[in-house]
């Protein structure tokens, strides 16, 4: 959501850092805050001037109306403030319909003062910029300041100064006051504007001779801006509402929100309640609660929330677990129900997040079975037959009772079946996969979904529509309705029909899928070229990018520069912008700037409202209509769809969406217009146009622009509006009827009943989804709407019927006639998807067994990376996991560390580190000079660890005695590997050895090959003293007898390991740390071009050439 309350300390905290005005702003900073943990003498401390000022307290707990409610103490000293506190701190206070516990209180210095001296001064965000209300009376008795305030409207863009402030605000303010209180007023305002608040109240606000004080104080910020005001917010801590607790598994949630492109939400209302939810999709979840709501179960409704946008598994997971621990805390007499319901998704695979759900639900098994948890599952969208079947078969092997439906069942009926309002249906038979309306079917003589030509009364003259229904008498709506003009008209050069069978865009952003989506839906809508002209993306250079055209492959431009794309492309005039929610705003902005472009769709969700009025005000200057922010898009069978609107393409062939119907609808949420395409296309002749207009409460087009334009468009015959509880929209729609600009049947619903139920405020799934005043809860827009004459149903249940009689009308009076369908052109199916499917198999180009990165984890040979750090196993532990699959033991682990260590470095001198070196001072990069050195590793240099374990182990397993070793050694005329050293003898011990000697006898269980190795060494340093057991040697040797006696590996798995050369990994790896340090050292020491010197090269010639 955007628009979020804060603390009134919060507030203030905010005001008094950042305001800037020349008003004398008084106690500053002087508050202290109470909770049940304060200590009053630490307290007294930090605050020295509770102990020496009057005082004033009250709860800071988002309660309004507190003086009206005697929960403010006022002119107390400390001692007062305890006494005052002991009845209240703690305890439990109702507040309207709200229940709550009074837990947080703030303490401020007292100010004595006049009445005359209280003013009261609100700022608030609309549509159309920011409304400043002041009025010369505050306190607690201002009463309706609606009506009484001065209002002074600044608009989008616009500056406020303190010449206004004092001419539409200050009338009715003495003169002496109206200086200070200007420049308060316009302070506070840049402050508002900065700090993007959406609401600030302050009453009273009290001015005199020494200043102003800020007594009281209300407020909300735009939670989206947090990108651009964490430097000033800080971490803000936002509260709940009164009479709601914040719950740890809320923060839990939110936390995933965070981190996380999927959206993830949950409210707990009831703990102890017996139906829980666990829906997909925010306008889905407002249905669903409604619908629980309207069959009485608001009582036992345990929460609110929603995932969606694509979560993964592993998210799934995590919100489905958190859901499931919270549901079987504390038993419930008659059992309990969850609902996993969802409406159809667009781009959601349903069966990768139902893996989530599935795990989880296998994960708590008998805690459900415990508390006796049924479970409804209904779904929609890509890939829903297989997540459905896996729904149905972790029921059946843990022996919980699931029930679950496709698309076939209406969304909401699930609920009517677990609250025992409808008998459970018996499970229909579910398609095998999701490819069934894609596969080809020619030798059939039906077609798995039909098609048909344009509805006949497009093709005739101007049928007269049938109007709207007249309004019911009765008593009039007693509502605070906003002002509605009396004739309705687009804003200048604003197009009706937006989309046509040649309209060509540009889509801004890598949404591959998206695009590949556009181009099947063109395919399969017989136009004559793609839809997407190019793409736009800023992150790499002009490119091509393969798509498919039904069968063939096709090249689409891709370029860095928006300027680029618009030149070469002057046919596109819709630009579709998949950009994030930090740069939706610029490129939108930049976009705008060519007069091509006449309609924009704004996927992203989150851009902070103060943009999105920005971008409202140039659109509606430029003529150019904006859906969204925060949409899916739109579609417009047979002729173009916004990129994931309308999901996948069997959807697309289900729901008739490959040629046009007559009933156009909008709606605000995504996932809810697909289910509106559903239950049209089984309820009527199809969709003619469909918009989702976004779920922000600053959508940029809104319900009237649409339901307008589809009033005037020939072929739409009857008109579906999805409205939802906050703003005001759709009283407009309401007035339209009445006034006979809206002849053509609307039937129309606003979901979000329920919260008028709520004893605390909800804030449902959408940001704009909130009520601020009664005429914005959906009963209000519901009753106004009906008496309006528009068709509206008793509930979300009802509006499939609703849909089918007024349609089922107008084909009786003629004016549709449904016309013959013709199957559409066949796609074929992405590779991808079909694997995704199970419908082929491909062997794999590579195959793998020590790392896994594609969960939420990585994993090293089976051990998740968080483990891998809690077990504390080290490098050497990891590589184990990574080269021999095994967690080996400590001391192992140890060995290799040590052994790392030991081969690190053996000076410049060596060939590798001589390498690295001359690389180094030649200029080359550290990769390029680390190469270089481990080039020279071989059986000469460093590669003596295989070589000599080899050697020892093949005369070792074959029983030779040492000396039958050297003498065959020396009679084949080959060295023994890993003996002999050019510095160190018997005489002058290679430390290195020594210490990995005492280790090895120490640890390991069993030394048989290096014992024999050493007896090797007896022999060859009695001929020469030199001829030791070098390091290479050694660790050969030594880490043979640990692949054979530590357990973990059979003989044949130790020898393979020795014979695929594992043993010079070890020196390749521990070397590669002294090559890093010899180039590091170079650059640091800033070493020039090396050029070896002549007197160090004997030059050799033929005698001829030297003469």
């Amino acid at each position: 959501m955007s628009a979020k309350a804060i603390s009134e300390q919060t507030g203030k905290e905010f005001l008094y850092k950042y305001i800037c005005t020349s008003a004398a702003i008084q106690n500053r900073f002087r508050y202290a805050n109470v909770t049940p943990e304060t200590n009053f003498d630490r307290l007294a401390q930090e605050h020295p001037w509770l102990l020496t000022e009057r005082l004033v307290v009250k709860p800071d707990q988002l309660i309004k109306r507190r003086g009206k409610l005697g929960l403010v103490g006022v002119n107390l000293d400390l001692n007062g403030v305890k006494e005052w506190l002991k009845p209240r701190l703690m305890k439990e206070t109702t507040v309207g319909k709200a229940k709550g516990v009074l837990k947080n209180f703030l303490i401020e210095p007292f100010v004595p003062h006049k009445q005359e001296e209280e003013f009261y001064v609100c700022i608030y965000a609309t549509r159309e910029g920011d409304y400043v209300l002041f009025h010369h009376e505050g306190g607690v008795d201002v009463g309706d300041v609606d009506a009484k305030a001065q209002k002074l409207l600044i608009k989008v863009d616009e500056k406020i100064s303190e010449d206004l402030v004092k001419k539409d605000l200050l009338t009715h303010v003495p003169n002496d006051k109206k200086v200070v209180l200007a420049s308060f007023i316009v302070g506070l305002f840049n402050l508002y504007e900065d700090l993007f608040f959406t609401y600030l109240e302050i009453n009273p606000l009290v001015v005199t001779k020494d200043g102003v004080y800020v007594l009281d104080m209300a407020a909300k910020i735009d939670a989206t801006a947090d990108y651009i005001c964490k430097a000033k917010w800080g971490d803000v801590e936002f509260p709940p509402p009164f009479g709601r607790e914040a719950y740890p598994e809320e923060a839990y949630i939110a936390d995933l929100d965070a981190k996380s492109g999927a959206s993830l939400k949950l409210t707990l209302l009831n703990p102890r309640g017996r139906i829980w939810t666990m829906v997909a999709g925010g306008g889905a979840s407002v249905v669903y609660s409604d619908t629980i709501c309207d069959l009485g179960g608001v009582n036992e409704l345990a929460n609110y929330g929603e995932y969606s946008g694509a979560p993964s598994e592993q998210q799934t997971y995590d919100y489905a677990k958190t859901i499931l621990s919270l549901m079987t805390r504390e038993k419930h007499s008659e059992g309990k129900v969850l609902i996993i319901g969802g409406s159809i998704a667009n781009f959601t695979n349903v069966a990768a997040t139902f893996k989530g759900i599935v795990r989880a639900i296998r994960d708590y098994q008998e805690p459900l079975k415990e508390h006796e948890v049924t479970i409804f599952v209904r779904r929609g969208g890509p890939n829903y037959q297989e997540g459905l079947r896996v729904m149905g078969e972790v029921g059946k092997t843990t022996g919980i009772p699931i029930h679950v439906f496709g698309t076939e069942t209406h969304m909401t009926a699930i609920v009517g079946m677990a609250l025992g309002h409808r008998p459970i249906a018996n499970l229909p038979p579910i398609a095998a996969h999701t490819a069934n309306f894609l596969l080809n079917s020619n030798s059939s003589t039906s077609t798995p979904a039909s098609s048909r030509t344009a509805s006949f009364s497009e093709n005739k003259g101007k049928v007269e529509s049938s109007p709207a229904k007249k309004p019911k008498t009765g008593a009039p709506v007693v509502l605070t309705v906003p002002p509605v003009s009396k004739s309705f008209s687009f804003s200048v050069g604003k197009a009706t029909t937006l989309f046509t069978k040649h309209t060509k865009s540009i889509v801004w952003g890598m949404q591959t899928r998206a695009v590949q989506g556009m181009l099947d839906f063109d395919y399969v809508c017989s136009r004559d070229e793609p839809s997407v002209a190019a793409m736009v993306y800023p992150f790499t250079g002009d490119h091509k990018q393969k798509f498919y055209w039904g069968h063939k492959e096709i090249l689409l431009p891709v370029y860095k520069n928006m300027s680029d794309a618009m030149k070469k492309h002057p046919d596109v005039d819709v630009l579709i912008n998949f950009a994030s929610l930090r740069s939706a705003f610029d490129s939108t902005i930049e976009t705008m700037q060519y007069p091509q472009i006449r309609t924009i769709a704004i996927i992203a969700e989150g851009i902070p409202e103060a943009h999105t009025r920005k971008l409202i005000k140039t659109a509606d200057e430029k003529g150019v209509t904006i859906i969204g922010p925060a949409t899916v898009g739109g579609i417009k069978p047979g002729c173009f769809k916004i990129g994931n609107t309308g999901g996948m393409l069997d959807n697309i062939l289900a729901s008739k969406l490959y040629r046009p119907g007559s009933v156009a609808y909008v709606s605000r949420s995504g996932g809810m217009s697909n289910e509106l395409n559903n239950i049209i296309s089984r309820t009527t002749d199809g969709v003619f146009e469909g918009v989702a207009i976004g779920g922000d409460r600053y959508p940029a087009s809104v319900f009237t622009d649409h339901v307008l334009r589809y009033q005037d468009t020939p072929g739409v015959k009857m008109i579906v509006v999805l409205g939802e509880i906050g703003g005001t929209e759709e009283y407009r729609i309401c007035q339209a009827i009445k006034q006979g600009r809206i002849t053509k049947p609307v039937v129309c619903w606003c979901i979000g009943t329920c919260a008028t139920m709520f004893s605390s405020e909800v804030q449902f799934g959408h940001a704009g989804a909130c009520a601020n005043q009664a005429s914005e809860t959906a009963v209000a827009k519901n009753k106004a709407l009906k008496e309006a004459g528009a068709f509206v149903p008793k509930s979300f249940d009802e509006l499939g019927e609703i849909i089918k009689s007024v349609y089922d009308d107008l084909v009786a009076k003629g004016v549709i006639q449904p016309a013959e369908e013709l199957p559409p052109p066949t796609v074929p199916m992405d590779y991808s998807w079909a694997r995704e499917l199970g419908l082929i198999r491909k062997p794999a180009s590579f195959m793998t067994s020590i790392c896994d990165e594609r969960g939420q984890e990585l994993i090293y040979a089976g051990m998740p990376i968080t483990e891998v750090f809690k077990s504390e196993i080290g490098l050497g532990g990891t590589l184990g996991l990574l080269w021999f699959q095994r967690r080996l033991p400590r001391y192992a682990c140890q060995f290799i560390e040590m052994c790392l260590m030991v081969t690190a470095d053996h000076g410049p001198a060596v060939s590798g580190a001589h390498n690295t070196i001359v690389c180094a001072r030649a200029g080359k990069d550290l990769i390029s000079s680390l190469t270089s050195g481990l080039l020279t590793i071989g059986d000469r240099f460093g590669g003596a660890l295989d070589a000599a374990a080899k050697q020892f182990s093949k005369a070792f397993d074959s029983g030779m005695l040492p000396m039958e070793f050297v003498n065959k050694m020396k009679k084949d005329g080959k060295l023994i590997m890993g003996i002999g050293h050019r510095v160190k003898s018997i005489n002058n011990p290679d430390m290195r050895v020594q210490i990995l000697k005492d280790f090895v006898k120490q640890h390991f269980p069993s030394t048989q090959l290096l014992d024999y190795a050493l007896e090797v060494e007896k022999i060859t340093t009695s001929k020469k003293p030199n001829l030791i057991l070098n390091v290479d040697g050694f660790i050969g040797v030594a880490f043979v007898d640990l692949l054979r006696t530590c357990g973990g590996f059979t003989r044949d798995e130790a020898d393979e390991f020795v014979e695929i050369g594992a043993l010079n990994g070890i020196f390749v790896l521990g070397r590669s740390m002294g090559f890093i340090g010899h180039y590091l050292d170079q650059k640091r020491l800033k070493q020039g071009l090396y050029r070896h010197p002549w007197d160090d090269i004997s030059y050799v010639l033929p005698e001829h050439m030297s003469m």
